[in-house]
């Protein structure tokens, strides 16, 4: 008999508490930096942390100096006509914008206001682009949550881009440049507890409407782009529900990195981030899917990091053993929770594998 398993319980503590918690986790472990630094905020920049960034007013003045520079950057290229460049720093402004708000963790008038700095950057970063940016939002319980679709010439396929809980769809916009570059149409949506889903229009997460948004998303993927096959790429919990998804008939493949799994009972979260989960969680803390029977998946290609301390070896190994045929596992030695040192690579594999 299976032994009964703990349950991850999220306390709420008070928002200035979590943030002091997080900012000194900032200061205190290099390894906090390594999704942002992969998502395109400077190394030099969060080097510079210890010794600027002592209180959450340090670090709005800290960023934003470095989001204005990007933005004004950006204007100057417009105003020349140097589209490409524009749209580079329109973005990295939209990404020091967006790690502003971040630090926030409930929906306080900073967090809107900062959100909506990034929101403003990215869109004039769209102007800017040679690939058309459309905006969509799927109605999960009455609320909107809003995606990017972005569709270039003759698509080989189209990838929906599952994200962590933690992040919004601007701050991985890498993923969205790359995989258009490699000639994928995506589509970039918040969920429910996301990004502008939760900070704009309210809508918290739970497993339910995870469940919905997950179909809602896959099916407009399908019906935007009817004659190309749909691929799922998931990073952290995101992995989780791209492996929970495979399942759905139009999707082909799904590419899972870093997932955790919904009934192991030993996952190692950090206390800042434990509290950051309990704003966003609408009561049951279990958002994770379900991964008791994984027969009807499609090929997963999973990606493990060995020095992950939230995902085990031994969990990988025993949801790579549960999926059926057709998947692949590649392991990265010296990577840690979601690989954030090899994510280009992945992309690119992951590309290689959709077209086998």
């Amino acid at each position: 008999m299976e032994k009964e398993r703990k349950k991850v319980v999220y306390e709420k503590s008070s928002p200035n508490t979590t943030i002091q918690k997080t900012l000194v986790t900032a200061r205190l472990f290099e390894g906090f930096w390594d999704r942002w630094i992969a998502h395109g905020i400077k190394k030099s920049v969060t080097n510079l942390v210890n010794h600027e960034v002592k209180k959450v007013y340090d670090w709005v003045r800290f960023f934003n100096q470095f989001a204005d520079h990007h933005f004004q950057q950006a204007t100057r290229y417009e105003k020349h006509h140097q589209t490409q460049l524009a749209e580079e720093h329109f973005q990295l402004a939209g990404l020091y914008f967006n790690l502003i708000y971040w630090i926030f963790p409930d929906r306080f008038d900073e967090k809107v206001t900062w959100y909506k700095k990034s929101l403003e950057a990215f869109s004039k970063a769209d102007e800017n682009s040679r690939i058309k940016r459309i905006l969509k939002t799927l109605k999960i319980d009455g609320k909107d949550c809003v995606g990017r679709v972005r569709v270039p010439s003759h698509p080989k396929g189209s990838i929906v881009i599952i994200n962590p809980m933690d992040s919004s769809k601007e701050e991985l916009y890498t993923y969205e440049n790359h995989f258009v570059d490699l000639g994928f149409a995506t589509f970039s949506f918040d969920g429910p507890g996301q990004g502008e889903t939760f900070t704009i229009n309210g809508l918290k997460a739970n497993r339910n409407r995870w469940n919905q948004f997950m179909n809602k998303v896959i099916t407009l993927a399908y019906e935007t782009l009817p004659q190309i096959p749909v691929y799922l790429f998931g990073t952290s919990s995101g992995a989780s529900w791209s492996i929970e998804a495979s399942q759905h008939p139009y999707v082909r493949k799904a590419v899972a990195v870093s997932p955790p799994i919904s009934n192991q009972n030993s996952v190692a979260l950090p206390n800042y981030f434990q509290e950051r989960m309990s704003y966003i969680l609408e009561q049951d803390p279990q958002m994770l899917p379900e991964t008791n029977d994984l027969s009807n998946c499609k090929p997963v290609l999973l990606v493990h990091g060995n020095q992950d301390v939230m995902v085990k070896d031994s969990d990988i190994y025993e949801l790579y053993n549960r999926l059926p045929s057709g998947k692949k596992l590649i392991e990265y030695h010296h990577e840690t929770h979601c690989c954030n040192g090899k994510l280009t690579e992945i992309r690119e594999q992951s590309v290689r594998w959709f077209n086998d």
